[in-house]
């Protein structure tokens, strides 16, 4: 389950993937079996994967205890072997880092609007 809160070590990586409409659940399915092998790696707090409903976009939403681990299970081969079968299915991956700026809940909202 994602945990998303600011002030902590926590990193996330955010990952768009373009494809064609016809070869999203194929990607799709990779995606989801590289998960599985992620969620037994040092570090590894959760993963969430999101498919547009036009077809053409996967958002992988990943969190880590750190960067460190993090780039470390990216090194491993296992992770790696796979990649180029992604490419070839693919228009583009975007990956990117980030940290927790800001989280509102609903309850801090209707707390506020009171």
């Amino acid at each position: 389950m994602p945990n998303i809160q600011i002030n902590t070590q926590t990193i996330t990586q955010i990952t768009v993937v373009d494809a064609e409409p016809e070869k999203q659940a194929e990607v799709l399915s990779m995606m989801a079996e590289r998960a599985r092998f992620m969620a037994r790696q040092p570090g590894f707090v959760s993963i969430s994967l999101h498919r547009s409903l036009d077809g053409r976009r996967i958002v992988n939403y990943v969190q880590w205890q750190n960067r460190q681990l993090l780039q470390q299970a990216h090194q491993s081969p296992d992770f790696r072997k796979v990649w180029g079968k992604l490419d070839d299915l693919t228009d583009q991956i975007d990956p990117h880092l980030y940290e927790v700026a800001e989280v509102l809940e609903v309850a801090e909202v209707l707390d506020g609007a009171r």
